[in-house]
């Protein structure tokens, strides 16, 4: 049996894993490294994230992208986009040299054992450990408006199913969003001859300023520091101290989490749309119907005003859900037994441990406790110390791993002690 079962091997999983190395621990990871950045990012992204916000997290804190691009001939520098690509072979370069051997079989099924938990594998084997962590990434997580979802995949795909966009040469798209994955994907598509439009419901576009240099005037770092979500106190808040994040009041975090650094392209590709793609801003889809030759999206504005377009595909680059009720990983007993917050995230305590005594959650699942970092890369470092931390003190105990957590009296949702 396993102190640790690291379920997913993205940059929180890892970044998991090779803190739990460091610490002792006899611990098994699983998942295809870097999987979601190889496979369900189109070719010719970028990070919006600053380079040196981008490390996945080793205790030592040896293996940081910028070592990986010098290594490999490269340049990491701030203000200077990485390439998508030149991320994730930077994962799979930390995999190596921080993590101990990654099984790439992914796991079906995690269930309650009789002492701790059990994981069976997509080839049947059952593997069991004390504790769990599920760093399991955003892609279970995918979210497309109700009015598309009964509609073919050949019709309409979310931004994440595609790691290739030259299907769409010569073809008219549209694609839905306001947010960075929408605006990248559709300049894409206008460079490779696609004709494409944006359909967003926001008034206008917004684009992040371009970041001012990292050695400024000291009165200028004090008024607006840099952090890894931007400048800004605010921003420097969320990324800097999930810890006092998570003591603020439920409703105010859940409410922080959906609506803080809200839609908006980076700077750099401001450009590449704003001159080339047709955009309907101001609309929400109301209805779509499959017609000869594609989809026809009925719209209607905040004046009420009704229009339609027709179109080829319609691309969905509108974001990701993280709830319990999605997380089919787990048995159905386990993902009832786990206390949510009030948007139907699970609930995780100080040390990222869900109302599972030793299922400890990570990334996406938990920003409405720990805050908007745990959107980004930025957020893994926090999670990783936090949450070793927190695994060791639970094999220490003598609470058997499995037992659900109380929810305490006279509260709708609880958060894990």
């Amino acid at each position: 049996m396993y102190d640790l079962l690291v379920v997913g091997a993205g940059p929180y999983g890892l970044s998991i894993a090779s803190h739990a190395a460091a610490a002792g621990l006899d611990l098994r990871v699983l998942g295809r490294p870097m999987a979601s950045w190889r496979a369900h990012m189109a070719r010719g992204m970028y990070l919006k994230s600053e380079p040196w916000a981008s490390n996945l997290a080793d205790p030592d804190g040896r293996w940081r992208l910028d070592a990986y691009c010098s290594a490999s001939g490269l340049t990491a520098r701030h203000a200077e986009p990485i390439p998508v690509e030149t991320f994730a072979e930077y994962g799979l370069w930390f995999a190596r040299h921080a993590v101990p051997e990654v099984d790439e079989r992914m796991v079906s099924r995690v269930a309650a054992g009789p002492v701790g938990f059990e994981a069976v594998t997509e080839d049947g084997e059952v593997l069991r450990a004390r504790t769990v962590a599920l760093a399991v990434g955003v892609m279970p997580f995918t979210q497309v408006p109700s009015v598309l979802r009964g509609l073919h995949p050949a019709l309409v795909t979310h931004s994440s199913d595609h790691r290739d966009l030259g299907r769409f040469r010569g073809m008219d798209v549209t694609v839905i969003g306001g947010g960075q994955a929408a605006l990248e994907t559709a300049a894409l598509l206008a460079e490779q001859g696609t004709r494409v439009r944006l359909l967003a419901r926001a008034q206008r576009l917004r684009w992040n300023d371009v970041p001012p240099p990292l050695q400024r005037l000291w009165w200028q770092s004090a008024r607006t520091p840099h952090s890894g979500l931007g400048c800004g106190w605010r921003n420097w808040f969320y990324a800097e101290r999930p810890d006092l994040f998570r003591r603020l009041p439920e409703g105010t975090r859940t409410r922080i989490a959906a609506t803080a650094l809200g839609p908006a392209g980076a700077w750099w590709v401001r450009d590449r749309v704003e001159p080339v793609v047709e955009t309907m801003l101001g609309r929400e889809v109301v209805a779509a119907r499959a017609v000869p030759g594609g989809v026809r999206l009925e719209t209607v504005n905040r004046a009420g005003e009704l229009s339609s377009v027709d179109t080829e595909h319609v691309i969905a680059a509108t974001g990701f859900r993280a709830t319990r009720d999605r997380l089919g990983l787990l048995s159905e007993e386990l993902r009832a037994s786990l206390t949510t917050t009030s948007d139907g995230s699970p609930a995780v305590g100080r040390t990222f441990e869900s109302s599972c005594h030793g299922l400890f959650l990570a990334g996406l699942l938990t920003a409405s406790t720990f805050g908007p970092a745990m959107r980004f890369v930025h957020g893994a470092t926090f999670t990783a110390t936090t949450l070793v931390r927190g695994v060791r003190h639970r094999l220490r105990t003598a609470v058997p791993p499995a037992r659900a957590i109380p929810v305490p009296v006279g509260r709708r949702h609880a958060e894990a002690p």
